[in-house]
């Protein structure tokens, strides 16, 4: 008979279970952590359906941590990609005038001082440009605007004026640099009193890289400037859709009669597409802008105004999936803390519950043998815990020791949870 195992258990429970739900802040820094059910609780026939429901809840439970953590494993890998849209770049086109003879009291010509540049027939050109906000963004979602600057990486104004009259340059071009500062526009200024035809000529930075397609591949895929992931991909379904694939051998993409002028080739390997593609990408048409600028009239009171549409990364999203990705980290993180540690000590109570049961069952089943065999086995404990020597009754011989059956025993594993127990009852009462 066993009996005297949860006695010993119990008493050892209970020292645990009073340092756990103490409220000495010393003694909350130890944590439970640990939600398992014990298994002879798991066992017992009279809770066989409630430890079921609770052994699918922390199934559950795993499966949603791992799921949360996927899911979280790809927003971070999202976050470090393009994620494409699609938004309005709106330009302006303005101009002021200087000297000209409307400009000058009874329209009669001064004659100009060229030391101080005073009467000098001029006109300065003025290139803005600003991204436009979605319609149905929050405030809090918006992101500072960028300079016009980082938007373009390549401009170039040409100005229809005889070189033999006006020797100041007719072509004005702006390349973007590494470290150059970034403008919110640009002006031109020119010294002149006539017409002028202006055309500027823009590449405009788009994320990813746009390119303009070949004519014969444009035909096929029915796109004219895409990424070039976006071109590989389009080519890859007309592939799927044509059924072109080998039969035998999957790797290999047999080129119908649209295909085969430009691989110049019957088949091709599909880790051969990339670079074919890239043959048939061009670079994208820049945006051409006409204005014309007549100094003998005054300036337009509002500017010209073009929209061309620009591919570029969703920053707004972003912002918003790593504000989502911070406070799940934060605060559910805390909360899910705070739970973990509700359910053990939970689990903790119900263990020593538990085993109060048993103590008090194996007590009401037969006392008088119950107290017999709790009292021996104290007895034989207390005389390995002390190191006593050889007695009456219950004795521990060097004998025994010498043998390691000796430390395989039943009340070994209790004993040495007695010794523990003291040990730390008396560390807390230090």
């Amino acid at each position: 008979m066993e009996a005297h195992k949860p006695a010993a258990k119990y008493a050892l429970s209970s020292f645990y279970s009073s340092r756990t739900l103490s409220h000495n802040p010393d003694d909350r820094k130890r944590k439970i952590t640990d939600k398992n059910i014990p298994n002879a609780l798991l066992q017992a026939p009279e809770f066989a359906e409630d430890s079921a429901m609770y052994r699918d809840l922390l199934q559950m439970e795993r499966k949603l941590d791992w799921t949360m953590t996927r899911k979280r494993v790809e927003v971070h890998d999202a976050l470090q990609r393009i994620i494409p849209t699609t938004r309005t770049l709106r330009i302006f086109l303005s101009h002021t005038v200087s000297g000209q003879p409307w400009q000058r009291e009874g329209g009669e010509a001064a004659e100009p001082n060229l030391e101080t540049g005073e009467n000098i027939p001029a006109w300065q050109l003025r290139i803005d440009g600003r991204m436009l906000e979605l319609a149905n963004s929050r405030a809090k979602d918006r992101n500072p605007p960028r300079k016009f600057s980082t938007l373009i990486k390549h401009m170039v104004v040409e100005l229809d004026r005889d070189m033999a009259v006006y020797p100041e340059g007719n072509i004005v071009e702006w390349i973007r640099g590494a470290n150059q500062p970034a403008l919110d526009g640009f002006t031109i200024r020119r010294k002149g009193d006539a017409p002028t035809k202006i055309r500027i000529i823009l590449h405009v930075e788009q994320q990813p890289e746009q390119y303009k397609l070949h004519p014969d591949l444009a035909n096929i895929l029915g796109i004219k400037e895409d990424s070039r992931i976006g071109v590989i991909q389009a080519l890859w379904n007309y592939i799927k859709t044509q059924n072109l694939q080998d039969k035998m051998d999957r790797r290999v993409v047999r080129a119908d009669a649209r295909l085969r002028p430009l691989f110049n080739a019957e088949s091709v390997y599909f880790q051969s597409l990339p670079e074919l593609v890239n043959r048939l990408l061009l670079p994208p048409d820049p945006i051409i802008l006409h204005y014309t600028l007549n100094p003998a009239i005054p300036p337009p009171e509002k500017p010209a105004a073009w929209d061309v549409e620009v591919k570029m990364d969703d920053s707004s999203l972003k912002g918003r999936m790593q504000h989502v990705v911070m406070s799940m980290a934060s605060d559910s993180a805390k909360e899910l803390t705070k739970l973990d540690e509700e359910i053990a000590l939970h689990v903790q109570s119900l263990n020593n519950a538990h085993m109060k049961r048993q103590f008090l069952r194996s007590f009401a089943d037969d006392p008088r043998e119950f107290i017999q065999t709790w009292l021996a086995s104290q007895s034989r404990d207390l005389e390995t815990v002390l190191g006593s020597g050889p007695s009456e009754g219950a004795t521990v011989r060097q004998e025994d020791l010498k043998r390691s059956e000796f430390f395989r025993l039943p009340w070994v594993e209790e004993a040495v949870a007695i010794q523990e127990g003291m040990r730390l009852a008396a560390k807390a009462g230090m």
